[in-house]
């Protein structure tokens, strides 16, 4: 038999396709950022290119009165650090002769503005290479030295700090998930102690009063044998049990049953012990008698003695219970559908009976039904739902079983 583990070879492809998508994902988001930064950068030394060929004109045209509005235009439509200065043939700054968008101490003296101004020209000439100004017959060269704006400096920053928050955001969700599934295994490992305590308490109760009765009767032959008939019921009783949990985590043989003699047999348990609470409950099966379904015997015994106690659960002492379970063949599949008339369930509330740990009774551990679940989907390779529900009038749960 294999046992399929949690956290095995399944949960490590699975965590390596999430970090093999966020990492495309990071990897687009900065190739598309960096697409638009260099974009807004062409942009910004088009600008830059028009404003030298603007200056240029009106060094060409000075003395005949050109009109300085197309400069003063291109000025405003200036937003990032900008500085027009003298150079020599190694583009290096030697003195500045103006500058725009950029921030200085004016309570320095006029040579530490100068000499703060033309370090910030080193400083741009790194991120972008100048713009030379061309003048016919000038004694000297001029430049215009820029850098990024404030708009493009965000969009450089920008993907880096999505992808900060991203991380953050996941290994919150990371964190909180990993919480929540080790309180969810933690209440399936106290619901199955407290679970097999319930299965292994009655025939442990039973078998101690058959030996209280031995010692009563060991001179009455006929009365040791009858004891020793209902003993051995309860060791078949215990040997069931233990089957069914050693099942549990493991993959169960399926075989071909006669659908009506397992469910039948579950009811004639019920029955033989109903009468001995104060509940008046009427059982009973329909379907047809010959039709075979392949599923594992212990197993599925199991889910309808979950689902007719839950059953019995919802009933009341004050009127009579009715469980009939119903089954048929349809093209595709078997559909069995447990009914009762008890209270019902909240219709907020049908995802949540299937949960582990949920359970609207004061002393319920809430495994049944999620036991119930697992051994019809995961081991059956069918489905349980809550069909219908009405409250105070009863509810339908419906088994869903391939048809082989």
């Amino acid at each position: 038999m294999k046992v399929k583990m949690n956290g095995g070879p399944a949960s490590m492809y699975l965590k390596l396709i999430l970090l093999v998508i966020a990492s495309f994902i990071a990897a687009g988001t900065l190739i598309y950022t960096q697409q638009l930064v260099n974009d807004l950068q062409e942009r910004e030394r088009q600008i830059v290119k028009l404003y030298a060929s603007s200056l240029e004109s009106v060094a060409r045209d000075a003395s005949s009165g050109v009109d300085f509005t197309f400069q003063l235009d291109i000025i405003k439509r200036i937003n990032f650090p900008l500085i027009l200065a003298e150079v020599d043939s190694n583009n290096l700054a030697l003195e500045v002769i103006g500058q725009r968008n950029v921030l200085i101490d004016s309570t320095m003296s006029h040579d530490k503005i100068e000499s703060e101004l033309l370090k910030l020209t080193e400083e741009l000439k790194k991120l972008h290479d100048p713009i030379l100004i061309i003048i016919p017959d000038a004694h000297t060269r001029q430049a215009v030295f820029y850098g990024d704006s404030i708009l493009v400096t965000k969009l450089m920053y920008y993907p880096y700090l999505q992808i900060i928050f991203a991380i953050i955001f996941i290994l919150i969700f990371y964190v909180s998930f990993s919480y929540m599934k080790r309180n969810e295994q933690s209440n399936i490992w106290v619901g199955m102690a407290k679970e097999t305590a319930h299965q292994l308490g009655t025939p442990i109760s039973s078998l101690m009063g058959w030996q209280e009765i031995l010692k009563m009767s060991y001179d009455k032959a006929d009365n040791v044998l009858d004891v020793a008939n209902e003993m051995e019921n309860d060791l078949v009783r215990l040997n069931k049990i233990t089957n069914r949990f050693s099942k549990i985590g493991s993959k169960p043989e399926l075989k071909e049953e006669f659908l009506y003699e397992v469910i039948d047999k579950v009811l004639n348990y019920f029955k033989r012990r109903i009468p001995q609470s104060s509940k008046k409950v009427s059982l009973s099966v329909e379907g047809d008698r010959n039709l075979k379904c392949k599923i594992n015997h212990e197993l599925f015994e199991w889910v309808i003695e979950n689902l007719i106690k839950n059953a019995l659960d919802a009933m009341d002492n004050e009127r009579s219970g009715l469980i009939t379970i119903k089954f048929q063949k349809t093209n595709k599949h078997i559909e069995i559908d447990i009914i009762d008339n008890g209270k019902g369930i909240d219709l907020r509330r049908r995802k949540d009976v299937f949960r582990p740990g949920y359970s609207t009774k004061k002393r319920g551990w809430g495994l049944g039904l999620s036991l119930a679940r697992r051994i019809i989907e995961n081991y059956h390779k069918g489905k349980i739902s809550v069909k219908s529900s009405v409250q105070n009038e009863g509810t339908v749960f419906q088994i869903i079983l391939p048809k082989y």
